[in-house]
């Protein structure tokens, strides 16, 4: 596998970093696992990435430090591997336990659970002009997706409307956006004001962030296009 390291390499990568910053520099990865839209050991879904490789983990097609050095730069290509449920590529962080090993599953009905981001949308693609920048998942479905398509950046809701963010989003603008879940709810807060809260009771949750690009060949778009998101702050709070 491409990506695969020996004790002895990874120590080397560990303490050769020097002053050298590493999108792992930017927030905590020790709660995620990140997959990549590529298949390198050939079994037939998108690889994974998690810690401790995570840690220092940077690769220009699929996840990076920014050039400016405050931010992080997720990508997928329209023609890159998917997971085993999905017919799209991803570059995304999945949410895992403080262990770093263990799936998070938390319930909106039971503590509170908020995932705070600011990011940017760079580029979708040109034929299917479709992202997700992060995601409240199930087991089965997505409960809760922050989308953009062409200029319109809004939540997709399952068993509910979607929830408008903005009507004309422009690519690189970045967004401060707050989701808690908790006491049967969901809140919406944009730039720290609330903007809607609706009820939703379910379990077995966990958060996503990343770029999952929502477009593949078969829509039209060219193998090697691509969509990209920017993510300056990623937090997540339970209790």
């Amino acid at each position: 596998m491409r990506y695969f390291l020996s004790a002895v390499a990874f120590l080397f990568i560990v303490t050769s970093v020097g002053a050298k910053n590493f999108a792992g520099d930017m927030f905590n990865l020790g709660i995620w696992k990140l997959t990549i839209p590529m298949d390198d050991d050939g079994d037939g879904v998108a690889d994974e990435i998690a810690m401790p490789l995570l840690r220092y983990f940077e690769d220009p097609d699929f996840f990076h430090l920014s050039e400016t050095g405050d931010s992080v730069v997720f990508r997928a290509a329209c023609g890159g591997a998917t997971t085993g449920n999905s017919k799209y590529p991803r570059s995304e962080l999945r949410e895992l336990k403080k262990d770093g090993k263990t799936k998070a599953s938390w319930s909106t009905t039971s503590g509170v659970h908020n995932l705070t981001v600011e990011f940017a949308v760079n580029k979708v693609p040109k034929k299917k002009r479709h992202v997700v920048a992060a995601q409240i998942h199930d087991d089965d479905k997505g409960l809760l997706m922050v989308r953009l398509e062409g200029e319109k950046l809004f939540l997709e809701r399952h068993d509910a409307e979607d929830f408008v963010l903005l009507e004309d989003y422009k690519p690189g603008t970045f967004v401060k956006l707050m989701l808690i879940a908790d006491n049967g709810r969901i809140r919406v807060f944009l730039a720290g004001k609330q903007l809607t809260e609706w009820k939703v009771e379910a379990e077995n949750l966990y958060f996503k962030v990343g770029c999952y690009t929502q477009s593949n060949p078969d829509k039209g778009d060219k193998p090697d296009d691509y969509a990209e998101t920017e993510f300056k702050s990623v937090y997540v709070m339970h209790k």
